[in-house]
């Protein structure tokens, strides 16, 4: 039997979690545009290696076959954010990524008012429109130092799509805990939720991807690749699974209100004379 982790625990670790989320957006910026299905499935690949050996030593770790159509929608939530996210990366920019990927919380808490899985009330919602609206203003200043408007594109569109597959797994999760189909161990539902959505995208990757494009993957694409599978797929996810057992959808989605102001920072850090007043309203919300 696992240990329970505390409230605490669990917030701590989505503060980590959103550190890593935030500085995944540039990294799959400098990546070439490979065929995205395919580049997912590696990344769930090198997520589920670095898993398996915490994994394999819970008593739960083989799931019984009724699991495993979850295991697949979950990994499949998974599986289309990530397409979503390598495809988009070359059609919109990180910030505005990192944008659209606050509308997650939301997403999450009217899908898991559906399931049953949050409870009804106006607090939350509130918190949410609230770090909604910091979102929004860090957008509007890009848009306005780029001397443009805010425009929604193709790549954001597609994004939006992979947000919303993203919401749905916490709150899959979560229903799987509370009506005790998944296991205790946030390290077996990481692994198995990943391998199963690795495997399946992989699938749809070979029937309508290139798979000979991939042999042009470049040293630095494969050293982007391991970081990411390592930290921003195996960490974060494990991470994710491991708060929503102490936590609701809601709440731990909410910490994605804190990716679009990492991405900021590392703005800064690369353009220091981009600091401006227009950035204070969306960085105090």
């Amino acid at each position: 039997m696992t240990a329970p982790i505390t409230p605490a625990a669990a917030h701590l670790g989505m503060l980590l979690w959103a550190v890593l989320v935030g500085l995944s957006f540039p990294a799959v910026g400098l990546m070439s545009e490979l065929p995205p299905l395919l580049l997912t499935a590696l990344r769930f690949a090198i997520a589920c290696s670095a898993l398996w050996w915490l994994a394999r030593r819970s008593p739960e770790f083989l799931p019984p076959w009724r699991l495993l159509p979850l295991y697949a929608l979950m990994g499949l939530c998974l599986a289309g954010f990530f397409g979503a996210m390598f495809w988009a990366a070359h059609h919109a920019t990180a910030l505005s990524m990192a944008t659209l990927f606050v509308t997650v919380p939301l997403l999450a808490f009217l899908l898991g008012l559906g399931l049953r899985v949050e409870r009804p009330g106006w607090r939350l919602p509130a918190i949410l429109a609230l770090g909604a609206f910091g979102a929004l203003g860090l957008a509007v200043a890009e848009a306005w130092q780029q001397g443009g408007l805010l425009r929604v594109g193709i790549g954001e569109a597609v994004f939006f799509l992979g947000c919303l597959s993203t919401a749905l797994y916490p709150v899959l999760s979560k229903w799987g805990l509370a009506t005790g189909r998944l296991p205790d161990s946030a390290a077996v539902r990481t692994f198995w939720s990943l391998g199963a959505g690795g495997v399946l995208i992989g699938l749809v990757g070979l029937l309508v991807e290139p798979l000979a494009e991939l042999a042009t993957m470049s040293g630095r694409d494969l050293a982007l690749l391991v970081y990411l599978g390592l930290f921003s797929s195996a960490l974060t996810f494990w991470l994710m699974q491991r708060a929503t057992a102490a936590l609701t959808p809601g709440v731990v989605t909410a910490y994605g209100y804190l990716v679009p102001f990492v991405s900021m920072l590392l703005l800064f850090m690369r353009t220091p004379g981009s600091i401006g007043l227009e950035w204070l309203p969306g960085s105090l919300s």
